[in-house]
């Protein structure tokens, strides 16, 4: 049997006015897990956020931290009373105070040693008495981390919390924190609109489309079986296709496969690193060119008009107007209808 999650959301509901936010969550955390809640921008990530953090009331459904009910219609325990620690967008540090100051904001006097502790967890070391303008980004999202664990919470909530980094240091920074996060044996859900974030450092999913979960599960099952066209669409890159459902198969410009779906159009998903380049493949003209360094992309119009990306080597990197043939390898994902 399961463990009870840290962290259950069960069927949860918001709105504000007359529009409906968030509709029917549900989801769970389990404990020392990290949860990715991934959305494109005003689809109810932040306010799932805040409703958690207990910074906004639920309107439906129930919301349990370790086994206790702390928000429903008709429960709502304070934010300072749930054990759950925040990190915001862009660490939200008080100027005024020093890196200790800030790691020991709301802990009790005395906490000097728990300080120092938090210190020493995120790598900060010795920088105690420097003040918010004399250390780098990167580290005051470490000092919003030190100051979130803390309290020794049950859950930590990161807000979006590596978008103000340049992108030569997000992803160090990323791997650093969720490595003290998960060194902490702390659960953490992470709100995000980056898919790549999300996939690579999350052990759970939740897509939030509409304010709906459109799908949850590992990044793998997200990314290879999307419940939808709209999730295949934005999870990594998406090549969908025409095709038709017959006699125990489906046709696409690119080949055919068996299919026990009732008969009828359909859709297909095909992923650019499943496309390849061969003389004898489907013609097309190559339309787009990316150079990625490692390898790169080239659009290509097939013969039937639709567009499709291909990954290739750096090598195959075609120009444009070049003709190529285009072949697919392994099967696709078929949406009926």
């Amino acid at each position: 049997m399961n463990p009870t999650p840290i962290l259950r959301l069960t069927d949860v509901s918001k709105s504000f006015g007359s529009t409906r936010v968030l509709s029917g969550v549900s989801f769970d955390a389990p404990s020392g897990s990290v949860t990715a809640v991934l959305g494109p921008s005003g689809q109810g990530k932040t306010t799932l956020l805040r409703l958690i953090a207990g910074f906004e009331r639920v309107g439906d459904g129930r919301i349990e931290i370790d086994g206790e009910v702390v928000g429903s219609s008709d429960v709502h325990v304070r934010p300072d009373r749930r054990g759950v620690g925040i990190v915001p967008q862009e660490g939200a540090l008080f100027p005024h105070l020093d890196v200790a100051g800030n790691v020991g904001y709301g802990l009790p006097k005395g906490s000097r040693d728990r300080i120092d502790e938090m210190i020493d967890l995120v790598g900060l070391s010795g920088m105690g008495s420097r003040r918010p303008s004399e250390i780098s980004g990167g580290q005051q999202q470490r000092v919003a981390l030190a100051r979130a664990l803390a309290p020794a919470p049950h859950l930590v909530l990161l807000d979006e919390p590596f978008s103000a980094l340049d992108a030569g240091l997000r992803a160090g920074i990323r791997d650093e924190v969720i490595g003290i996060l998960r060194g902490a044996g702390t659960t953490t859900l992470l709100v995000t609109h980056d898919q790549e974030e999300a996939m690579s450092i999350a052990d759970h999913v939740v897509v939030l489309l509409g304010g709906v979960v459109a799908q949850q599960g590992a990044p793998t099952d997200i990314y290879e079986r999307p419940a939808s066209v709209e999730v295949a669409r934005f999870i990594g890159d998406a090549n969908l296709l025409s095709a038709r459902i017959d006699g125990g198969t489906v046709g696409h410009v690119l080949g055919t496969q068996e299919c026990d779906a009732s008969p009828g159009p359909a859709t297909v998903l095909v992923r650019p690193e499943q496309l390849g380049l061969s003389s004898d493949g489907v013609p097309g003209v190559v339309e787009r060119r990316a150079y990625y360094g490692h390898d790169g992309t080239i659009g290509v119009r097939l013969e039937n008009g639709e567009f499709v990306s291909v990954r290739v080597s750096v090598s195959e990197l075609a120009p444009v107007g070049a003709r190529v043939g285009v072949v697919m390898r392994g099967r696709a994902t078929v949406f009926a209808g």
